[in-house]
């Protein structure tokens, strides 16, 4: 007779200062170290990179060494949820592709592609060496707190010349509004597992996020939030109508800056009519993906492979499904669809209804930012998030089992 050790959530989680929460911020924080190392320090902004991606593989180091010895959960448990096989697929596709790439630096690929998996491999390791509600909640909560870093620091940075936040050479602000927009749904579950404190990074998120001007981010944004505001039943009326009417406060108060960027951008050369040179970097780039269709350009092959766009150079396509397409042909395609497609089940499979909401809501605003933007190297989904979904959404089953 054999029997099975269930690993239940505590009830009443508070997380706290552990190597999870580290691991989160730093998730968050390492978005400006080119800027921390060009701007504050005054150095190449390659040893930003440096630093960053060695900072990446001491922290899988460190998360070894803690899930080392017999645990509770195996690998082969981790690998048996099918976004976790999806993220593998996925890793070894990319890591292959270094063979045929057509990226300017090998090297400069190959140690990007480390970083990638590493941050997947990290996640695991932390949830295989912790509880694994306790190990989400704190990376979820490290990542929120290094957002605020990133929102601060971009508040401190002089505009750049079309009014939106972030350094003109080497911080966007997509990239701004992409971690704050990120970041508030993550803070949001925390609040629906009664985790205190994350109310008012909500708040300054959220303004951060509008002001950072990001377009895309914000309209994927709102999409999501619409979907949350209308489906979540855990929300009262009044609460829904003071969220409501807090949004347009904040939207009055920025006005006369949307107006100002709305000027700026519509009357700058021809950006109103090919959003801001995107129809034609899909243009080139669909143009240049379809002479390789079957496995693609390879792992970082549009950075300095893609000729400029004027005084702009493409770092991505632009459209996650395009850039996978150009990176790894058809089978990044169908590689991308199972990953998404996996996630949507286990987050269609969480017992809490207002958890499941949220999650779902989450995935729209990735899958709408993914039709004008996307990262560079990893999904616009982070795998170390994806490594998160499928056990949560197991332990939110187990919980509901016991509870009835």
């Amino acid at each position: 007779m054999t029997t099975t050790t269930l690993s239940l959530p505590n009830i009443k989680p508070q997380p706290g200062f552990t190597f999870s929460s580290v691991v989160g911020f730093y998730f968050a924080l390492r978005l400006i170290a080119v800027v921390i190392a060009a701007r504050l320090f005054q150095v190449d902004p390659q040893m930003g990179v440096i630093a960053s991606l060695s900072v990446n593989y001491i922290v899988l180091l460190v998360a070894a060494f803690l899930s080392f010895g017999p645990r509770s959960r195996s690998y082969s448990w981790f690998f048996s949820i099918a976004s976790h096989k999806w993220s593998l697929a996925f890793l070894l596709l990319s890591g292959f592709s270094l063979l045929w790439t057509s990226s300017i630096s090998i090297s400069a690929a190959a140690a990007f592609w480390c970083a990638m998996a590493c941050d997947f491999v990290t996640a695991i390791l932390l949830l295989r060496s912790g509880d694994i509600d306790s190990t989400t909640l704190a990376l979820m909560s490290g990542f929120v707190c290094g957002a605020c870093i990133i929102a601060v620091a971009a508040w401190i940075l002089p505009s750049q010349t079309d009014l939106r936040l972030g350094d003109e050479d080497y911080l966007g602000p997509n990239q701004i509004g992409y971690t704050c927009a990120f970041a508030i749904f993550l803070a949001q579950y925390l609040i629906r597992r009664n985790i205190k404190g994350f109310v008012l990074p909500v708040l300054f998120l959220s303004i951060t996020l509008l002001r950072s001007l990001s377009k895309t981010t914000i309209i994927a944004f709102l999409a999501g939030q619409t979907f949350l505001l209308f489906r979540d039943r855990s929300l009262r009326a009044k609460t829904k109508l003071l969220l409501g009417a807090a949004g347009v406060v904040v939207v009055a108060a920025f006005w006369g800056l949307l107006s100002a960027y709305y000027d700026v951008y519509t009357n700058a050369g021809n950006q109103s009519e090919t959003l801001t040179g995107r129809l034609g970097i899909w243009a080139y780039i669909l143009s240049d993906a379809v002479q390789q269709p079957w496995f693609g350009h390879g792992f970082h092959s549009v950075w300095k492979v893609i000729p400029p766009f004027g005084p702009f150079e493409a770092r991505h396509a632009h459209n996650e499904l395009l850039q996978q397409f150009y990176a790894y042909g058809l089978a990044g395609i169908v590689v991308l669809i199972g990953l998404y497609w996996s996630v949507y089940r286990e987050m269609r499979r969480i017992s809490d209804a207002s958890v499941r909401t949220l999650f779902l809501a989450m995935l729209i605003f990735i899958l709408v930012r993914g039709l004008a933007d996307t990262e560079v190297f990893d999904l616009s989904l982070p795998l170390w998030v994806i490594a998160l979904i499928g056990p949560t959404a197991i332990n939110h089953r187990i919980t509901s089992m016991v509870s009835a």
